[in-house]
């Protein structure tokens, strides 16, 4: 029998204690304990302000995470407890707490999910930092940490929507090392002995509903739609370790995957951001309920975004439909403004490539995209 989870050592460390990573993958590891896996515990480290941590610190007995929508058809409405983190700490107080994770003998994996602008440097981030400032110069003080003290290399699972997110992440790190003199042994050993797991997350995940009878109690409560993917990209020289879970799906190629989720989900979401919020619409259910709000957004999706992808993706279509059912969910309430958060950077991923392979590809402007760019400049 699986030991009670406050008994599971802490294997996990995740670099952010947002509400995507609690109600994905720790609700995962939360699964696959139940299972009888005994994947462990998280430590999660809260790197942005907040209060975040303190909430996750007074709440041992953990949270929920509403799991509300359609599958197949049918409609789901379910509550999943979620007691997978052990304990939260605050990188700019408790650093040598965060580096005694890393020399852990039981720690296994490390995860991150820093949006598409948590990549960015910071020139002031030293080897002795305490902390560095960016997300970056943080793993790396760990993984230096780690590999000084002689422990076991990592499975690394950067959650982050950028294309080949292990590979630039672990570029950034062996960079990063060699700019602070380290020694070249450690860069060959992040890059060769470590696991950095290419991967793609897709669940929609909102604040929980104003009001919810559970909200009172628990103050991390937060909703998720049914849908849930986790695509992880097969190493050419070894087979992933990592726990078993029904979302976890292993592929040889991601760039499908990633290409139908970014473009399409994550595009008209950023696209949709900057055409109607501005209008006064603050909800995606607000413009999904809107006929003239749909009727632009289904020719930006059919007409420009999917026609750039279609002959890369064998299910665009199909994806793009399925993309519009799950806007419709009347259990979420996704705000504009949550979506806007980091625009620009998003927008530089999800839209203005789409925009430069369709003039590309027709030899035309597509209309609607340039307005969605000419609004987010």
């Amino acid at each position: 029998m699986m030991p009670p989870g406050s008994q599971l050592p802490e294997t996990v460390l995740q670099f952010g204690a947002g509400r995507f990573l609690r109600a994905f993958v720790d609700r995962f590891i939360q699964n696959a304990n139940d299972e009888g896996q005994a994947v462990g515990r998280v430590v999660v480290v809260q790197s942005t302000p907040g209060q975040r941590a303190d909430l996750l610190n007074s709440q041992p007995e953990g949270y929920h995470v509403l799991i509300q929508g359609l599958a197949n058809g049918e409609l789901v409405d379910r509550t999943e407890p979620v007691r997978s983190i052990g304990r939260a700490l605050v990188a700019q107080h408790q650093w040598d707490a965060v580096l005694a994770v890393a020399r852990s003998k039981e720690l296994r994996i490390i995860v991150t999910n820093a949006t598409e602008a948590g990549y960015a440097l910071d020139a002031a981030d030293r080897a002795d930092s305490t902390p560095p400032q960016s997300m970056s110069g943080k793993l790396t003080q760990v993984l230096w940490e780690r590999f000084r003290t002689g422990g076991a290399p990592l499975v690394l699972l950067p959650c982050e929507l950028i294309e080949g997110n292990a590979g630039k992440l672990c570029e950034i790190v062996c960079s990063l090392a060699r700019s602070w003199s380290l020694p070249e042994e450690f860069a060959a050993w992040v890059a060769g002995d470590c696991q950095w797991l290419k991967n793609l997350v897709d669940c929609i995940v909102t604040p929980a509903p104003e009001g919810h009878s559970l909200a009172t109690t628990d103050k991390l409560l937060v909703s998720a739609e049914p849908y849930m993917l986790w695509a992880i990209e097969r190493p050419a020289n070894f087979e992933p370790t990592l726990f078993c879970h029904r979302a976890i799906r292993v592929v040889d190629d991601l760039a499908p995957y990633y290409l139908r989720k970014v473009r399409i989900l994550n595009g008209l979401h950023s696209a949709m951001a900057a055409k109607f919020r501005p209008a006064g619409f603050e909800t995606v259910l607000q413009v999904m309920a809107d006929r003239e709000a749909v009727k632009w957004l289904r020719a930006l999706l059919y007409e420009e975004i999917v026609p750039t992808i279609a002959y890369r993706v064998d299910d665009a279509a199909l994806f793009a439909d399925q993309t519009f059912d799950r806007f419709r969910n009347p259990f979420l309430t996704h705000k504009l403004a949550d979506i806007a958060k980091n625009h620009e950077a998003k927008v530089q991923v999800r839209l203005r490539p789409t925009r430069e392979e369709y003039e590309t590809l027709f030899g035309r402007a597509p209309k609607k995209l340039d307005e969605v760019l000419r609004a987010a400049l």
